[in-house]
């Protein structure tokens, strides 16, 4: 009897050493899945054509994904093997809320890693508590730059181009376009998307058509004021023709609507940004002749293409949930692949199930195929994307009914964003020297 209790008592305690040695050696085990956070807009004005429909691009591809039922590159089943849970939250109500959120699910929930985030504001804010907590967090959709301008980040990794580019392209569509006009003004949100938008335009501006000058009086209402008729007052009376804008979801609907009524369009050049989701849900009711971008080659401009992943994501999106992917639907399932691409990728070079420090180096400056092109974590030390960005003029399929682009002009990264390791403002104020336009 006691010899058994002693072979029992050495097999437990030689088990428990296996365990005590796997984990000194940042092993992990096999997981069935992962849990991961995924925080967009799901309540307030950011919603309707932002938030839901960016949770929706992210269900797809994560239930594809789950199922093996992804096209090349993805079609081997789950993250790593393992099936993800995705736990979905509401990014509405500021700063210090969804800091608590990320906490309470860090330290309570204990997630495998957190996905999402739209407001720049809520990414400034989450950045420095995501790399306190040491939790692997994907960006899908903020773009200001102070992001990792201002500090580079060991856990925070950014699918998703910043505002630099998105401002600089449509400098660039301008000056293509309308070579003649020398006036601009703009409309932006009173944060830091919105100024850091409309500076970059500005500073683009004055590099590509130097004779350009920027009017003294560019308007910035507070986020979702949802009343715009003091601002469209003064941008009429403006000499400046062009109207640079980085408004987004209700924002940009409601802007658009009272904009109408008054023939601001008839009188303008307006340059949106980030307004292609204000598109489909106006519909033929939105202007033709808008200069929009999706920031990126997504959404409204990107319909036409015939890649396989995007042809895969449109029909897919279309037949569940009746409606055609948006910017943010892509972003946010953009943010899926690149977490699958860097789980997978660790796990081959482990020979098990990866670690999160594992993780975090394989998406170090990765390159990964989304729906219509590759894209390179090729800035912030590995951890911040870079892609296309395209504009093109607004125009409504009658045949197809349903909204659409023509005039689209994509400019390359090496366009658009600095080189590795230069700060955006310093690289353009001196001239963005290495660009490369076609």
């Amino acid at each position: 009897m006691k010899i058994k209790i002693f072979n029992k008592t050495t097999k437990v305690a030689s088990a428990s050493m296996l365990v005590a040695s796997c984990l000194l050696a940042g092993t992990a085990f096999a997981k069935d899945t992962v849990k991961v956070g995924v925080v967009s807009f799901l309540t307030g004005p950011a919603a309707g054509v932002f938030g839901v429909p960016a949770k929706q691009g992210a269900q797809i591809v994560i239930d594809a994904i789950n199922n093996g039922t992804m096209p090349a590159p993805y079609n081997k089943q789950g993250f790593a093997g393992a099936k993800m849970n995705p736990i979905f939250s509401d990014e509405s109500g500021g700063g210090t809320k969804q800091v608590g959120l990320f906490r309470d699910f860090v330290e309570k929930q204990k997630v495998d890693a957190m996905i999402g985030y739209i407001s720049s504001g809520n990414c400034m804010a989450i950045g420095p508590i995501a790399d306190e907590l040491k939790m692997l967090t994907v960006f899908s959709t903020c773009g200001t730059p102070r992001l990792y301008e201002e500090k580079l980040r060991s856990h925070v990794f950014r699918t998703q181009a910043n505002a630099v580019g998105d401002s600089l392209a449509a400098a660039r569509y301008i000056t293509d376009m309308y070579p003649n006009e020398k006036n601009y003004t703009g409309i932006n949100q009173n944060y830091a998307w919105g100024q850091d938008s409309y500076k970059f335009f500005e500073l683009g501006m004055k590099q590509m058509s130097p004779d350009s000058k920027g009017s003294d009086k560019p308007q910035f209402p507070k986020l979702f004021v949802g009343q715009y008729g003091t601002e469209i007052s003064a941008l009429s009376l403006d000499k400046a023709k062009v109207v640079h804008s980085s408004f987004w979801d209700g924002d940009i609907e409601a802007f658009t609507l009272q904009a109408m009524v008054r023939g601001f369009f008839q009188k303008k050049i307006f340059v949106s940004s980030v307004g292609g989701s204000a598109v489909d849900a106006l519909d033929k009711k939105f202007p033709d002749g808008i200069v929009m971008g999706t920031r990126g080659n997504v959404g409204l401009l990107a319909r036409d293409d015939k890649s396989p992943l995007n042809v895969w994501f449109i029909k897919e999106y279309k037949k569940r949930f009746n409606a055609l992917p948006l910017g943010p639907s892509y972003q946010y399932a953009r943010s899926i692949l690149a977490y699958k691409f860097a789980m997978d990728k660790a796990m081959a070079k482990a020979g098990s199930f990866p670690t999160q420090d594992q993780v975090i180096a394989a998406m170090k400056n990765i390159k990964f195929k989304s729906f219509t092109e590759t894209i390179s974590m090729a800035r912030g030390g590995g951890h911040q994307a870079v892609h296309s960005v395209g504009y093109g003029l607004t125009k409504y399929n009658k045949k197809g009914k349903t909204p659409g682009a023509e005039k689209v002009k994509m400019y390359g990264p090496e366009c658009i964003y600095p080189p590795a390791g230069t700060k955006s403002e310093d690289w353009i104020n001196a001239g963005m020297p290495g660009a490369k336009c076609n």
